[in-house]
């Protein structure tokens, strides 16, 4: 079945808003509305997920842990959309909280969506480089342990 791209553009706007606001407020329902209730959801690291309200329970129990708690923004550096197929394929930046010196920790995971109409999508699937995202992680935590330490020595 074919989708606008304006169609598939909007709901895939929402569903950045969505997370944007779990960011905000710890609270991952909005996001999980931006599915379907029959969703799909592929996870290398975690696994597979059925429906929505699996989707809604693993996602705030993943996001509440720590070190994933300090993922605070999770921007498109670029998106395309192909109509004929209502997918959207595009690349997620996951942000880190500031360690506390200014210093920027992220990285990229690439991501596919399924849309099914009526603004939801029916499938997602997160790939990424876990070696990458393992060395970004130990990057953010030596700097929070560098901050740490320059304020115990400071005091």
């Amino acid at each position: 079945m074919s989708y606008t791209r304006d169609e598939i553009d909007a709901a895939f706007k929402k569903f950045q808003a969505a997370a944007e606001h779990a960011c905000a407020t710890g609270d991952w329902t909005q996001w999980s509305e931006c599915f379907t209730e029959d969703a799909q959801y592929y996870e290398h690291h975690y696994g597979r997920f059925e429906g929505r309200p699996q989707i809604l329970e693993w996602i705030s129990a993943t996001m509440s842990e720590p070190i994933n708690c300090d993922m605070i923004d999770f921007p498109a550096d670029w998106y395309v959309i192909d109509e004929e197929q209502g997918w959207v394929i595009c690349a997620i930046w996951n942000v880190m909280r500031d360690p506390g010196d200014g210093s920027v920790h992220r990285e990229i995971n690439w991501t596919k969506l399924h849309y099914a109409g009526d603004g939801l999508f029916s499938y997602e699937e997160d790939i990424y480089n876990p070696v990458e995202f393992g060395a970004m992680i130990k990057g953010w935590l030596a700097a929070k342990k560098r901050v740490a330490e320059q304020a115990s020595g400071a005091s």
